[in-house]
């Protein structure tokens, strides 16, 4: 039986693909990591999820995710099983009353689920061996010059440098409202902290 190793989102980073950005999943107990290349859309859900942030209207995995609930059915696990040429090929394990099933996803939409329903993603180790790195070595693809969606200077502004200083409640709960409908989700990401701040 193929070993499974539980992992976690570390991080998502801009590409050199244009358009496509690098999602960094390492060991939940251990060092290793590997990067998956996904399109800026799945980059855009899971950042949105991971910094709780709702669009005005739901996006295809909000609507996915809502629809599989209303008929009951739960996403136990996401198994990234197989990597070929370079592509990751990943199940999706759902669970619905006594019925267990699994479908065959792009990975970048099952880890987009897997944070909707906060379970688990799981990778076969030899997958790990074969594509992981550690720390101490770049990934195929870290690179210095990479700067992550949401840094901490991105998220976390003095005053002195706070565009929003200047806007009450309302007016910045309206700013986060277009910044959503326009996916600008870095600008909507420093609005809701300053929301957050004040509250």
């Amino acid at each position: 039986m193929t070993q499974k190793v539980e992992l976690e989102i570390k991080t998502i980073v801009p590409a050199h693909s244009h358009g496509a950005y690098t999602l960094v999943l390492g060991e939940r107990f251990g060092d290793r990591k590997i990067p998956v290349l996904i399109g800026s859309f799945e980059a855009q859900a899971i950042a949105m999820e991971l910094e709780g942030m709702k669009p005005s209207r739901p996006l295809t995995h909000d609507l996915f995710a809502k629809a599989l609930s209303e008929f009951h059915v739960v996403l136990k696990q996401v198994y990234i099983s197989k990597l070929e040429e370079g592509i990751y090929y990943a199940v999706l394990e759902l669970q619905s009353g006594e019925r267990s099933l699994q479908l065959d996803s792009r990975t970048s939409d099952a880890i987009a689920l897997a944070t909707k329903f906060k379970c688990p993603i799981f990778v076969a180790e030899s997958i790990l061996h074969e594509a992981g790195y550690q720390d101490d070595s770049q990934g195929p693809e870290a690179t210095e010059d990479e700067e992550p969606l949401f840094s901490e200077d991105d998220l976390d502004m003095e005053d002195s440098d706070n565009p929003w200083a200047e806007l009450d409640i309302e007016e910045l709960e309206q700013q986060l409202n277009e910044a959503i409908q326009e996916e600008d989700y870095k600008r909507a990401a420093e609005i809701r902290d300053e929301i957050a701040r004040r509250k």
